[in-house]
């Protein structure tokens, strides 16, 4: 078998804070704009869902940092389990991360464009003209990442710096102008405590999903056994704090019942900074939609980059231009996101739509639990501490694919099934010339 061969040097590599800004800038996108909206029928008590929510995170973030100190191949978790479970396992990890990232590429272009309809009224009137922003979105953001990943860095880098202005200002603005006689009860609609804190850690979820995103593109990172566990953690940590913060933040700006039907709770909490206060926010979710947009397009190129070159994927999609860029994979990608958009022009197929982002969901923690098994099986003998964790971060990631639901965990488990036969086609194709 081929060995993964990123060994080429990228012209421009990355190091700490562009390798941390992919982590934080994939992980903090449109969500967390209507998380505390969401939150708000679970009182106080959701903070509890948080916590919880934060540490499975810490210990993925953390299993994950400790997996890639050992390897500088790219691929994140799919090189960690194909090689600790062998070529197949790591194939399934890398299509259904693959799938997931471009159908949550798409859900993210999507939102960008509701956004910007709501600064720009005749784009918000216009499901067509919504489409073709997204469209537009996502072909600006391949042409930026085509020039190389350093290129895509530097605007994740920019993007992530960027998004977190406007989160850090309602902070600030919940520190100095909110009230603590706002934050609702500990539990206001008396709900089993223990199935309302389950209940609001698989809502916040889906904010901590991109953990692994500065770990695929080790090959193209400055010194990355020291780099990527240093950054992942940190991001991690830093996301953590800002969803924390933010959500009480706008708790104490926003009185209870008005939060509960808030349609964009970061815009009512901006009231307080005067008339200018909406599209203030309004701009920093488009830049946050942008940034965790452009973050997944380049793992978009990564992973079938690091698949290809160990021969368990289609050849040409390890193409790369003379910037070190995977352009196959990426325009590929792109063209697969471009055709889900044009499906969402239906009404009906919305839910269809809705569902796959659903279960993009599930194809990232299987990849999670499967990472944290490999961990445990390194560490059991040698390290009883990070087998500790590991074992936690396997026991979070369970527990949120079980709480996915039965239809979606069918669903994604035939979404896995779909990549075999490229992957014997591949993997077992008779020997030809070059």
């Amino acid at each position: 078998m081929k060995t993964n061969t990123q060994k080429l040097k990228a012209k421009s590599k990355m190091g700490f804070w562009k390798c941390w800004a992919m982590t934080v800038g994939v992980m903090i996108g449109s969500g967390v704009f209507m998380l505390p909206a969401l939150l708000a029928p679970y009182g106080s008590l959701s903070f509890l869902g948080w916590l919880l929510t934060s540490v499975g995170a810490i210990t993925i973030a953390l299993v994950l940092g400790r997996l890639a100190s050992r390897t500088e191949k790219s691929g994140g978790f799919y090189v960690y389990t194909q090689e600790a479970f062998g070529d197949l396992t790591g194939f399934i990890v890398a299509w259904g991360y693959w799938l997931s990232i471009v159908f949550a590429t798409t859900a993210i272009t999507v939102a960008f464009a509701g956004y910007l309809g709501a600064i720009v009224p005749s784009i918000g009137a216009s499901t067509v003209m919504q489409a073709v922003v997204a469209v537009v979105l996502t072909w600006t953001l391949i042409a930026i990442n085509i020039k190389g990943v350093g290129a895509g860095a530097s605007v994740q880098l920019l993007t992530t710096i960027l998004k977190l202005v406007p989160l850090v200002v309602i902070i600030l603005l919940g520190v100095t102008a909110g009230s603590t006689d706002n934050i609702p009860p500990f539990n206001p609609g008396n709900k089993p405590v223990l199935g309302a804190i389950s209940a609001v850690a698989l809502l916040t979820m889906w904010a901590f999903l991109g953990i692994e995103a500065g770990t695929v593109a080790a090959a193209d990172v400055h010194n990355p056994k020291r780099t990527i566990p240093r950054a992942v953690v940190v991001g991690t940590l830093t996301a953590t704090f800002v969803y924390i913060a933010a959500t009480a933040a706008v708790m104490m700006l926003v009185p209870m019942d008005m939060l509960e039907t808030s349609q964009a709770p970061f815009v009512d909490a901006a009231a307080k900074l005067g008339p200018w206060g909406g599209t203030f926010i309004a701009l920093g979710a488009l830049v946050a939609t942008a940034g965790a947009a452009n973050g997944n397009i380049l793992l978009s190129g990564q992973m079938p980059l690091a698949v290809s070159l160990d021969g368990l994927a289609p050849k040409f999609l390890a193409r790369r231009n003379a910037s070190g860029a995977p352009v196959t994979a990426l325009v590929l990608s792109a063209v697969i996101s471009t055709v889900l958009l044009v499906f969402n022009y239906s009404d009906g197929l919305l839910a269809a739509f809705t569902f796959l982002i659903s279960m993009s969901t599930l194809c990232l923690l299987l990849p999670y639990m499967l990472s944290a098994i490999a961990e445990l099986r390194i560490s059991w003998r040698s390290a009883k501490g990070w087998a500790s964790v590991a074992l936690l971060a396997v026991v979070y990631s369970a527990v949120a694919i079980l709480g996915s639901g039965l239809q979606i965990i069918i669903w994604g488990v035939v979404l896995f099934l779909m990549g075999l036969p490229i992957y014997y086609m591949t993997k077992y194709r008779p020997n030809t010339s070059e």
